[in-house]
């Protein structure tokens, strides 16, 4: 049975496709059609199917159309129309996302070519999350926190998994999403409502105490209690004199940041780490397994997740590649899979290795339509590492590419550790981005103990999901890794995972004594690249000093 999974309702479109129950591909459109986040999120387009990525998906399988058994979207529209109230928005702009909501069949049936029936499904999207989550872990039973924006009116739920059957147990809906509250302090912060990553980052610079009490008034979460403050949330008219009042004028786009915003974003942490702390909590009572999975846009935060991760109220945490909608892609299609089919679907395949892969062919195509020339290497791991111990910027673009927001060494780009100045290169001369934002290390699973505080490994650890402490004799050595707070975002790397990853910094290790190198985002200020001419094209507008393409390699002297 072959099942396609898509998500478009809101952002971060991308499709998946499970063949007799197991994985075999999904990606995220923004990687095709180079708009981040695939499109806007707006009321008006959940029909704009993710149509590259589908596309992507049945050919990488050897599928047509007409092979497809059932379609999964990861939106209910049935339950929003029960549960949407209408004092919470303008009515008039429901009316164009429900209208918006019924062209889904239409469009998903007309790019395939053929009526579905009772073949297309609507998954719920938290169900969706769950999901996502829950079969990619391995476990057999598992509590389960998605924890969002919104789906399609809860924002928090948690649920209880067991086999291949996953309920809910409690949900808290519109207005109480953290989700939303750090959009609208990211916009208030003067950053994109995308750009959480960029809060995230400024809180290690401010002081959580200066505007604690303004979001105990803002963020309730204990024991018993947990709501957010709906005049902060949606279009009240009065929300930024209100937040004026509270933290003084909201910062332009092009403004100074100054201590202030860095305390605004401290607090903003220190609250979110409080509420979802006491979800995890709540959800130990209600679910009393040793498994807790993760999901939604706020498992993203990895100051957070390590938080949770270090709370022993949960033996085991999981948190999928794709935590945020772009995984309800994956969520949806096990969610159909299973109410279809009695057979259980691949359990514990977590690899975030699913999208495209180019071979020579493609490569040398697209440099020669560049008009460059190419030299070929007999040990890329070993040159690529002699360069970054060199002090150079490597782009390493191999294998499949990664399934969600995070390079984990198949579209990254690379540099040594050691450099104090490295951080600053990159992100002035390279990513075009904020000074205060930090970078990931990338470690080798076997050295990763002797440099970070990392407890027991699990598959998470292996998407960047978890903001680990640097051990304080080995933050000198490191100091282009080391974060404000003496923290690092960890990519742990097994050779199983990625071998030619692996390699490479183990020959970084042999020639450095460092078993990590820096891995950020092979990207420009958009999407991350995806085919070897997207690779070429921010390679020679950038100050990346090499791009390494399987065997070839181009240097900026080509």
């Amino acid at each position: 049975m072959n099942v396609l999974g898509i998500n478009s309702v809101y952002h971060e479109s991308a499709a998946a496709l499970l063949v007799d129950g197991t994985l075999v591909a999904a990606v995220e459109e923004e990687r095709f059609n180079r708009i981040k986040h695939g499109k806007k999120a707006e009321f008006d387009n959940p029909h704009q199917l993710p149509e590259h990525a589908i596309r992507f998906c049945l050919n990488y399988a050897g599928l047509t159309a007409g092979d497809i058994d059932h379609v999964a979207y990861s939106f209910d529209p049935k339950l929003r129309r029960t549960r949407y109230r209408a004092e919470w928005w303008d009515p008039r702009l429901e009316e164009t996302f429900r209208l918006r909501l019924g062209q889904v069949r239409g469009a998903i049936e007309e790019l395939l070519g053929r009526s579905l029936g009772q073949r297309l499904h609507f998954v719920p999207h938290h169900l969706a999350h769950a999901a996502s989550a829950y079969f990619p872990s391995g476990f057999d039973r598992a509590a389960i926190l998605t924890i969002d924006g919104i789906g399609e009116t809860a924002c928090s739920t948690l649920a209880k998994a067991i086999g291949t059957h996953i309920q809910s147990v409690e949900a808290f809906e519109y207005p109480h999403s953290i989700g939303f509250l750090w959009e609208v302090f990211t916009d208030y912060l003067g950053f994109s409502h995308y750009d959480a990553s960029k809060v995230m980052g400024l809180a290690a610079y401010g002081n959580p105490e200066v505007f604690r009490q303004q979001f105990l008034s803002i963020l309730r979460a204990d024991e018993v209690n947990y709501g957010v403050a709906q005049e902060l949330l949606g279009v009240h008219p009065e929300r930024f004199v209100r937040m004026a009042a509270m933290f003084g004028p909201p910062r332009d786009e092009d403004s100074e940041i100054l201590p202030r915003h860095a305390d605004i974003a401290a607090a903003l942490q220190a609250a979110t780490d409080a509420a979802v702390t006491a979800l995890v909590r709540r959800i130990k009572r209600r679910v009393p397994f040793e498994n807790l999975c993760l999901a939604g846009g706020v498992a993203l935060n990895c100051v957070t997740n390590e938080l949770v991760r270090r709370s022993d109220e949960f033996s085991n945490v999981f948190i999928p590649s794709a935590p945020h909608d772009a995984g309800t892609a994956i969520g949806a299609a096990f969610a159909a899979h299973c109410k279809k089919q009695k057979r259980s679907p691949q359990r514990g395949n977590s690899t975030p290795y699913l999208g495209p892969a180019f071979g020579r062919r493609d490569i040398l195509a697209a440099i020669k339509s560049a008009g460059l020339t190419a030299r070929r290497s007999k040990s890329p791991a070993r040159d690529a590492a002699d360069m970054i111990a060199d002090g150079k910027i490597v782009a390493w673009f191999q294998g499949r590419m990664e399934f969600g927001p995070r390079a984990l060494g198949n579209r990254s780009l690379l540099a040594d550790p050691r450099r104090s100045d490295i951080r600053r290169i990159l992100n002035q001369k390279i990513k075009h981005r904020e000074d205060f934002r930090p970078f990931a290390p990338s470690v080798l699973a076997e050295h990763a103990d002797e440099w970070f505080e990392v407890g027991a490994q699990s598959a998470s650890h292996e998407f960047m999901l978890f903001a680990c402490r640097v051990k304080v004799d080995r933050r000198d050595l490191i100091p282009a890794v080391v974060h404000k707070d003496g923290s690092a975002r960890v990519q742990i790397v097994t050779r199983k995972s990625n071998p030619r990853f692996h390699d490479l910094i183990s020959r970084f290790f042999a020639k450095t004594g460092v078993p990590l190198v820096i891995n950020t985002s092979f990207n420009d200020s958009e999407p991350i690249v995806c085919a070897p001419t997207d690779a070429i094209v921010t390679f020679r507008k950038s100050g990346i000093d090499a791009l390494f393409m399987d065997d070839l390699f181009l240097t900026a002297q080509t």
